[in-house]
């Protein structure tokens, strides 16, 4: 928690010198930072096994979890893209590489992402009995029939859609780093950029995929042409297991912060 709040004051300290990277990687640690805000009342209540934070928190609390869900994806899908133009103009010359750009481009981000969960709110309720009340997942509530619609879209356009972008320019970063390497005889000074893009596509498939496909096999296991049993119980446990690593990015996204800063554009200024 405290290495995301340095990194946040950290950049705001030297906001005179952001370039596109620094703009994204604000972004990306203050989507980070509303995640960790809903931690202290997740904890609690995990921990009693009861809400007392009324329904106007838990939908809340839910919905800041999923916005930095997918601006975290985004923003490091914009990142993959901004490093690959550093590579092909490592001196920031392109257009798409102007701090302004950045700016509307992180604004355009955050807007998108609240309007894609807006209707995620209809689906999100606390459930209340005699003695305690809980605040449910957003698989484990609603209409399964138009939540599963609904997930679906989302997984579609919040998280295939734009891993694809992502491997798309890393493939492409891989293959300017291989040339590159070709061309100069060696590869060691191409080693550790390469490993990074590498590290990233697999951190971010590795943390983000099997929640999306537990969750929507989650809201699947709800409907009633599922068939009952002990199944659901396994699906529920192993969707369950998904949910921490989905939001384990949030601790793993301060490492490139610093990995994927300048650090990056002088490595490949050396290679050359």
């Amino acid at each position: 928690m405290f290495g995301n709040i340095t990194v946040v004051f950290g950049y705001l300290f030297c906001m005179k010198n952001w370039n596109s990277s620094n703009v994204y990687l604000f972004n990306l640690s203050i989507s980070d930072f509303t995640f960790l805000c809903t931690l202290p009342m997740l904890i609690r209540s995990y921990a009693n096994e009861n809400w007392i934070y009324g329904d106007v928190l838990c939908i809340g609390n839910r919905y800041l979890l999923h916005a930095n869900l997918y601006t975290s994806i985004l923003f490091l899908t914009f990142i993959s893209i901004d490093r690959y133009l550093l590579m092909k103009y490592p001196f920031r010359e392109h257009v798409l590489q102007k701090k302004e750009f950045a700016v509307l481009i992180s604004l355009a981000v955050w807007v998108l992402v609240t309007l894609e969960v807006l209707p995620i709110f209809p689906f999100i309720n606390s459930d209340q009995t005699d003695k305690e009340a809980i605040c449910k997942d957003y698989a484990s509530s609603g209409n399964p029939k138009y939540n599963l619609i609904y997930s679906l879209c989302l997984t579609l356009l919040g998280f295939l859609l734009p891993l694809s972008v992502m491997c798309f320019f890393y493939y492409k970063m891989v293959v300017f780093l291989r040339r590159r390497s070709r061309q100069r005889m060696t590869a060691l000074p191409l080693d550790k950029p390469l490993r990074l893009v590498v590290l990233a596509v697999a951190i971010f498939s590795v943390l983000f995929t099997p929640y999306h496909i537990m969750r929507n096999v989650r809201i699947a296991s709800r409907l009633d042409s599922w068939p009952q049993g002990c199944s659901q119980e396994v699906i529920k446990t192993l969707y369950i297991v998904t949910r921490p690593l989905a939001f384990l990015n949030s601790a793993i996204n301060p490492v490139f912060y610093f990995l994927m800063g300048d650090h990056f554009r002088e490595m490949l200024i050396n290679g050359q």
